[in-house]
């Protein structure tokens, strides 16, 4: 089990980045949350089978179709035992 923290910076807030975040989530079978932060990034917590949050991983630096990514910031974190994604 691996646990991620991801902060994607860039154009992705008012861009479906979340939404498309939740589809991706629930389309590669990773649970987790994503929200917008005040300094206009986008922050999410992705938890799964090694692989598949390494694809998660790989779906936030493209994003959404109309987000434009710059940076993302990833970091291991300890697994909570999430059991769905959302967005917060």
């Amino acid at each position: 089990m691996a646990s991620k923290h991801v902060v994607v910076q860039g154009q992705v807030q008012g861009v479906f980045y979340r939404q498309g975040a939740e589809d991706a989530a629930n389309e590669i079978g990773v649970a987790g949350w994503v929200r917008n932060r005040d300094d206009g990034s986008v922050e999410m917590v992705v938890e799964g089978e090694d692989d598949a949050v390494d694809r998660m991983v790989a779906w936030a630096r493209e994003g959404s179709p109309q987000a434009q990514v710059t940076s993302v910031d990833v970091s291991d974190t300890e697994p909570q035992g999430l059991r769905s994604f959302e967005q917060t």
